[in-house]
């Protein structure tokens, strides 16, 4: 059934539930703001969510290591390792397949890995989409020795050459390997059809015949509906597809060595069969070491569309029992659940199986289907009957309840592999995962710890802001600074007063555990009696018109020094500073208009540990310029300036100088900056008498820098610039606030 039109029906029977008086809740629902499991790698430019489709299983357990297909963002998709002791998936950098379009099933074998890769095109009963001739189906097999997986000669073979919703493989007892799928055709004009499509490679997949259709009776569902393969019973295939319009999951099974597409070689029955009964969510497990040969299967129905019953079954396990050669029929979850996409995992030393499948986040229903969390339930093998509700929560995204589509392996897991599955949060583009060993339960984990800090470097006194940066919901935050100080809040600020070199250390904590994470903080002796220093200079004009100025960071500038920057530009353009610098002086205009005139720009920085080399500020139409930048060492790095900034313009073109007023100083030892502009690129600036020049632009529009140590605190007097020739002028001032 197409998707929108589930919502829809489903959103009008939450509706009659609620005002009939039934409420569709469920006591075993997780927190939102908990979180399960482990977040991944982030992912981006895949059309799919990547850890789809519903019958696909995109992990296999292998020489002692879980390992998957997974979108590498800019690249395609790789093989992954878990690497379980670090809680990260490792990319071993093998490449299968480029195209962003796709999805796939993988199949270990004990000697080979095998994954059919085939392109999506995903259809529903609304909007019925053709397969797309031309988009080959791919099947890569790979052999494995000494911990590396290598692609085998001759492969990728080709198994199909049209696209396709779903796609799944197996292998019989002759090494044959089997493919499924449904293909659908048609127009609006004729009407569509949907076959399900079956396909058998020569031993090790090495070559593929033509494409058949499943020679049955009436293989022929909605346009919605796809199709699985299971070998089971170490000699028998066989295909389960739903079929929405008739209510029924078809279950076609054949002996391996009979002839493929002979119908005489096919057995077909529903495995279940009634109204609402079917819908286009099914995975198939096989038990190939019971000698019976029974095969599970996790079928969803769409009896929340068609019954206005919260106690009908919403997913159901479905048993095939070879010695009956029959089905029975166990209910996994509730319509009231409001749950969707199931898997199955079969825990052979436990006689268990394990169900999964995505569930709202918190209680209530808006329409099954919704992403959420990833539930878990379990039942005996033998006798499988699950508990009430939607199980318990094996991944959650405490701050985004966006969860779904999860998967797992085809395999049976035991004591060595534990249990593994991996889901992802599409709208966050990221891969999540809960690994345990077996027979322990699921639950919230530990948060990994994570903080930045800037300053990491500088002067004392050096204040230092910390900013958490932890993931997997922590509820409690520890902080220890090195010199004896601590705090429990999120994102202290703390400030070192003595040189040192310091471990600054986080332990974030919620339920489940808690982690630690470490920086090195340097703190090295300030100037003497807090002196403010020049410590480096940089310059840059442009004599033609761009629409940004770049300036080079001083090469000896340090983490904790204060950069002060001084733009002059042509006409009157406007200016987007780079992130973190503070304006002092923005737009100071020197009869500035779209035809004349100048307009000064100053900015302050602190330098953190990983600035750029240089920094590049935006200008709104292109101009002519001319800037510089000077270090300075010592200053307060939370309150660099010591006093107001102030300025002067004079527009007469008939001046030779420019006065600045007086400002007054709070601290000892301040450093006095000032500087001037005019509307011309011709230089000839002399600084007040007792400053520094610390640099001029020499071209572009004149801008220039200079400073003055004020030893005590109070009143400067004034400061006059003087130049060669008449000009039309800007200047500015201020001070800068020693660290000590």
């Amino acid at each position: 059934m197409n998707s929108t039109t589930k919502r829809l029906l489903s959103q009008v029977f939450a509706f009659c539930l609620a005002v009939g008086g039934t409420a569709v809740v469920t006591s075993t629902a997780a927190q939102a703001a908990t979180t399960y499991g482990i977040q991944s790698i982030s992912y981006s430019g895949v059309a799919n969510p990547p850890t789809s489709d519903k019958p696909q299983s995109k992990l296999w357990w292998n020489d002692g290591s879980w390992w998957a297909d997974m979108w590498t963002t800019g690249s395609g998709w790789h093989i992954y390792r878990l690497d379980r002791a670090a809680k990260k998936w490792v990319d071993t950098g093998l490449r299968n397949d480029s195209r962003a379009n796709n999805l796939a099933d993988t199949l270990w074998d004990g000697s080979h890995l095998y994954i059919a890769s085939h392109v999506v095109t995903v259809s529903g009963d609304a909007a019925p989409k053709p397969s797309v001739s031309g988009q080959p189906a791919k099947l890569y097999r790979y052999s494995y020795a000494a911990g590396k997986y290598t692609l085998d000669a001759g492969f990728p073979t080709t198994i199909t050459n049209n696209s396709s919703e779903s796609m799944t493989i197996d292998q019989d007892s002759t090494g044959a390997i089997w493919a499924t799928w449904t293909q659908v055709a048609g127009n609006s004009s004729s009407g569509y059809t949907n076959t399900v499509h079956v396909n058998a490679s020569a031993p090790g997949g090495t070559s593929w015949p033509a494409p058949f259709v499943l020679p049955v009776s009436n293989p022929r569902p909605g346009p919605d509906d796809i199709s699985a393969v299971v070998s089971y019973g170490n000699n028998k295939i066989g295909v389960m597809w739903s079929d929405q319009p008739n209510g029924a999951m078809w279950w076609a099974t054949r002996t391996d060595g009979t002839a493929p597409t002979a119908t005489s070689s096919w057995r077909v029955q529903p495995a279940v069969k009634s109204t609402g009964q079917a819908d286009d969510h099914l995975n198939l497990k096989a038990l190939l070491a019971d000698p019976s040969g029974r095969v599970y299967a996790a079928a969803k129905t769409s009896l929340d569309v068609t019954s206005s019953d919260p106690t009908r079954p919403q997913l159901q396990l479905l048993v095939f029992k070879p010695g009956t050669g029959s089905f029975t029929q166990s209910t996994n979850a509730t319509v009231g659940d409001c749950v969707t996409r199931p898997q199955i995992l079969l825990d052979t030393k436990n006689n268990t199986v394990h169900a999964f499948h995505t569930a709202p986040s918190t209680s209530g229903c808006a329409f099954s289907g919704a992403a959420g969390s990833i539930y878990e339930k379990t039942a005996s093998m033998d006798d499988p009957v699950f508990g009430a509700g939607r199980g318990t929560p094996v991944i959650q995204d405490g701050s985004s309840a966006n969860i779904n589509d999860v998967t797992t392996t085809k395999q049976a897991v035991n004591s060595s592999t534990g249990i593994v599955v991996m889901a992802t949060n599409h709208v966050t583009r990221r891969y999540w995962y809960s690994d345990r060993p077996l027979g322990t339960a699921p639950g919230p984990t530990a948060p990994v710890a994570s903080f930045t800090a800037s300053p990491t470097s500088g002067t004392a006194p050096l204040p230092v802001s910390f900013t958490d940066a932890s993931t997997g919901s922590p509820t409690s935050w520890s902080w220890t600074f090195g010199d004896g100080g601590t705090s429990t809040s999120r994102s202290p600020s703390h400030q070192y007063s003595a040189a040192g070199t310091y471990t600054a250390t986080l332990t974030a904590a919620n339920s489940a555990g808690s982690t630690s994470a470490s920086a090195t903080i340097t703190v090295t002796a300030g100037g003497s009696s807090g002196a403010v220093t020049a410590v480096g200079t940089s310059t840059s004009s442009s004599t033609t018109a761009t629409p940004s100025v770049a300036l080079t960071r001083p090469t000896a500038a340090a983490a904790g020094d204060v950069l002060v920057a001084s733009i002059t530009t042509d006409l009157n353009p406007s200016v987007t500073a780079p992130a973190g610098w503070t304006a002092m002086v923005n737009g100071l205009s020197v009869n500035s208009s779209s035809s004349s005139g100048a307009r000064i720009f100053t900015y302050y920085r602190v330098v953190g540990a990983s600035d750029p080399a240089s920094y590049t500020w935006n200008l709104g139409t292109s101009a002519k310029w001319g800037g510089g930048i000077t270090a300075y060492r010592g200053v307060n790095q939370a309150t660099p300036l010591d006093s107001p900034v102030v300025t002067a313009v004079d527009t007469s073109y008939a001046a030779t100088s420019i006065t600045l007023p007086s400002i007054t100083t709070a601290s000892n030892g301040a450093m006095l900056i000032g500087g001037i502009g005019y509307d011309s690129g011709t230089p000839g600036t002399t600084p007040p008498s007792g400053w520094t020049e610390r640099w001029e632009a020499a071209g572009g529009q004149i801008a220039q820098a200079a400073d003055r140590p004020q030893a005590a605190a109070g009143a400067t007097g004034t400061a006059t610039w003087t130049f060669s020739t008449v000009k039309a002028s800007g200047a500015w001032r201020a001070a800068l606030k020693p660290a000590g």
